[in-house]
């Protein structure tokens, strides 16, 4: 098809059916998740306890014994946000536009549009998050643990929620209206999503109906909005939560313990890795394919930092001692993950790229009739998203350092708890396990069945994507390798 061609097609020819459950879906799935990340916060703090007491107890529930177990604001809903944390939340998003575009950047091209054309980028998420960094350092350097952003995050953790949710309704908002002006052949390159524009009011809210928005800044040039979020204030965020929640415990107890230092090394490791990787992100199915709605905005400004940092909040009030058993076997989980997700990319890589390459070129594969070539053995032929296999096992090496979890608060000290207590010094509140043993792991352990989930749906999408393109040679691969992504089980 000539580009000339390819221009006068609208993207609505290529529009597929409802994903996440349709509108019904979307509109549980946009009020459900903000509650999960606000049930998370107050169900495990650092005044009753991780679940709170009345967790454990439900027939003694009152709502004056909820709410001063969840520490609940004193202004009530008012309270969950207020004007200085949004001022400064503001200044933080205002930060990493003005490092993206100050410093340097690699500049490249994006895929082509179906409308013809490429858009063009600039990637400097790294260099960016060094400069953020930095400033950590030093200000942990002058200040210790009382470093003034680290106490901001723990005191204001449940406002940090709404602001940045505020954020990711109001960005939400702002390209659903913006993508009616969306028009054929227009010189933006700007185009809608192919399953973003249903006509369903919620369900092209929620997914998204303009594929690439951009906007045009003062002083700042062209901002593409969804690569901005991808990646910048919501990972970067992501880290320094887990740092604020490392000096919390070292302000608490006078030192930092095996397990919070395992989880914030393999998650920062995993976001550098992934900064640093940035332009890699122009192939994902969130660039490529998915508009942007509150689905993306809620996952990488509240979602992503938010639930993902919970084991180290955790681990800030109830410190877990692996001793050096512990660290071996949480590395050898980690190691296994990677191995097998790191070996299987890599594999995939090495046979897009050079399929004469000696590592791979005994492998075997199908071609199709659109002549691409898909393995049938080596990693590729044991499942057909065995990277997902690997990513799993990873996230195990999150939440296995919080061991048994579950604590108790006592504010009162003067009578010390039974088992193993910390704190409790002068007076001072205790943290013991107590009945909430076992009970914790609910919070803990969350990331990795919501992990699984969207592995599954995410392959699942995947394979109706491939469906689509390949056809009936889709059907006989999947019958040359017939699993998923675990071997003789799924």
């Amino acid at each position: 098809m000539s580009k000339s061609a390819r221009k006068s097609v609208l993207p609505a020819e290529s529009s597929h059916g409802y994903e996440f459950g349709g509108p019904i879906g979307a509109f549980a799935t946009s009020l459900g998740l903000p509650l999960v990340c606000y049930l998370a916060a107050f169900l495990c703090n650092d005044i009753s306890g991780c679940p709170i007491p009345s967790a454990l107890h439900p027939r003694s529930l009152t709502l004056a014994k909820l709410k001063e177990e969840t520490g609940w604001p004193e202004g009530g809903i008012l309270g969950l946000a207020n004007t200085k944390v949004t001022a400064w939340v503001l200044g933080y998003y205002f930060l990493s536009l003005v490092l993206q575009v100050a410093l340097p950047g690699v500049e490249t091209e994006g895929v082509e549009l179906q409308s013809g054309g490429k858009l063009k980028y600039k990637f400097n998420a790294f260099s960016s998050a060094l400069v953020v960094l930095l400033a950590t350092v030093v200000g942990t350097f002058l200040q210790g643990s009382d470093f003034a952003l680290w106490t901001f995050i723990w005191d204001n953790y449940i406002q940090l929620i709404t602001v940045n949710l505020g954020i990711a309704v109001a960005l939400a908002n702002y390209v659903y209206f913006r993508s009616f002006a969306v028009k054929r052949g227009n010189k933006e390159q700007r185009e809608l999503a192919a399953g973003g524009h249903s006509g369903n009011l919620v369900y092209d809210w929620f997914i998204g109906r303009e594929l690439n928005p951009r906007v045009t800044l003062p002083g700042f040039g062209t901002i593409d909005i969804k690569a901005f979020c991808e990646l910048r204030p919501g990972m970067l965020g992501w880290m320094l939560l887990n740092l604020s929640f490392v000096a919390h415990q070292y302000k608490l107890y006078g030192y930092i313990s095996d397990s919070i230092i395992l989880i914030t090394v393999f998650q920062a490791l995993y976001v550098l890795d992934a900064l640093y990787m940035e332009p890699a992100i122009l192939t994902t199915m969130d660039i490529t394919t998915d508009g942007f709605g509150f689905m993306l905005a809620f996952g990488d400004l509240v979602w992503l930092p938010f639930i993902y940092s919970l084991q180290a909040r955790y681990l800030a009030i109830y410190p877990v001692h692996l001793g050096l058993t512990g660290i071996a076997g949480v590395l050898a989980v980690q190691g296994l993950g990677y191995y097998i997700f790191r070996s299987a990319n890599n594999e995939k890589n090495r046979f897009r790229t050079n399929p004469k390459d000696p590592k791979i070129a005994y492998l075997k594969y199908m071609e199709t009739k659109s002549g691409s070539k898909l393995l049938v053995s080596g990693w590729w032929g044991t499942a057909r998203h065995i990277n997902y296999l690997g990513d799993w096992i990873m996230a195990w090496s999150y939440c296995l350092p919080t061991g048994i979890a579950g604590y108790l608060v006592k504010q009162n000290s003067s009578h010390p708890a039974d088992g193993h207590i910390f704190g409790g010094t002068s007076g001072g509140p205790q943290v013991y396990q107590g009945e909430a043993r076992g009970w914790g792991m609910f919070i803990t352990y969350f990331y990795l069945i919501y992990f699984a989930i969207l592995l599954i749906h995410r392959e699942m999408r995947d394979e109706e994507k491939c469906m689509r393109k390949y056809g009936k040679d889709w059907e006989e691969y999947r019958k040359k390798v017939p699993w998923r992504i675990l071997p003789g089980v799924y």
